[in-house]
């Protein structure tokens, strides 16, 4: 028994189209009579094709044109005059220029392909989802990136345990493109490596320094804030040009943790004198519950339709409370899109960090 394919299959193929456009052609030539000289329309059908399929998708649309070409030729007694050969030579020239447009067309598709299936890889290497709590720590993370080709850019987020606390870091690479992805994968090499063992949260300013000194052209910097979160609650972190976090304490207050003094971005430090500035960290006690919220400038500057950047204390901050911190971050990503009405045209991470030293084990 023949199984018959569904129509939505049929109108999915890359044949239906080309072939429906010279029919179509085929029933006007019908219906006007030999006086009108519609055979070089037949063109139509392969420079279609070009669009969706395969090369020989093309070229077997070329050989349908052709033969149409002639069977109305020869019901109109044109068959073997000179405008019949004019019109084979006009789709046996489109075909070929159809037939190169297609193979481009498949070789952009290969690459965007390679692409995407870097930019999964690069995903799954810099963004191991963060567990849901570590040490007196819980955590929620999220990361949208503007890109509609790749799903990763230039922001980064990372949190490790230590001796000393939970170690944190949340950046933003300047510029955009490859070059801020491997700036960012530099930035969390380095933040891996020496975030666990550091003995002070300044020698692993030093080192993240340090790596993208050796490894990029020096072109970039990196915005961020680098933290430690002690045992007993004490935070501690230095402002690399960053937003400044938001705090949500457990009796639902709402400020801003501003740097006493600030410290250039990574890659720019040299320009204060080596290494991060120890006398520049800032301090804060934090108590059960509460909650820090730390964010890049795609957040901050979301716009809404008439161009007033995204309040982060007014909006964000009441919906920091309750729940577990994914749930309240996925409240977050939702009241930024309504603000916003449209798609992100930055990237964006979040990084929200609860101390609850008797909640986790």
């Amino acid at each position: 028994m023949t199984r018959l394919r569904p129509a939505g299959l049929m109108a999915r193929s890359p044949a239906a189209l080309p072939l429906g456009v010279m029919l179509g052609v085929a029933v006007v030539d019908a219906l006007t009579g030999p006086e009108y000289n519609l055979l070089p329309v037949y063109a139509a059908g392969p420079a279609i094709a070009a669009g969706r399929g395969p090369v020989r998708n093309v070229v077997t649309m070329g050989g349908v044109a052709a033969l149409l070409c002639l069977v109305f030729a020869a019901k109109a007694d044109r068959f073997g005059e000179l405008r019949m050969y004019v019109a084979l030579v006009a789709i046996g020239y489109v075909t070929l220029a159809a037939v190169y447009a297609a193979w481009l067309r498949l070789s952009t598709e290969r690459r965007l392909v390679d692409v995407q299936e870097v930019a999964r890889t690069l995903e799954d290497v810099l963004f191991v989802p963060l567990p849901p709590a570590i040490g007196p720590v819980r955590l929620g993370a999220s990361y949208v990136s503007a890109s509609r080709a790749t799903r990763v850019g230039g922001d980064l987020y990372k949190a490790v345990p230590s001796p000393y606390g939970v170690r944190l870091v949340i950046a933003d690479v300047q510029g955009k493109g490859l070059g801020t992805i491997r700036c960012a994968a530099v930035v969390l090499a380095a933040f891996r490596e020496s975030g666990p063992e550091a003995e002070e949260l300044a020698e692993v300013g030093s080192r993240i320094e340090s790596a993208l000194n050796r490894s990029t052209d020096g072109q970039r910097f990196v915005t961020g804030i680098l933290a430690q979160i002690g045992p007993d609650g004490q935070f501690l972190a230095f402002n690399h040009g960053h937003p400044a976090p938001l705090l949500r304490t457990a009796d639902g207050g709402i400020r801003f943790v501003e740097p006493d003094e600030p410290v250039p971005p990574f890659g720019l430090t040299g320009l204060a004198g080596s290494g991060s500035p120890r006398n520049s960290v800032t301090r804060l006690t934090l108590h059960p519950g509460d909650r820090l919220f730390l964010y890049t400038d795609g957040l901050s500057e979301a716009r809404d339709g008439d161009g007033r950047f995204y309040p982060v204390d007014e909006r964000a901050g009441p919906l920091l409370g309750g729940s577990t911190p994914e749930e309240a971050l996925r409240r977050v990503r939702a009241d930024v899109a309504a603000f916003t009405g449209a798609q992100p045209d930055d990237d964006s991470a979040l990084l929200l960090v609860e101390f609850a030293p008797r909640a986790v084990p």
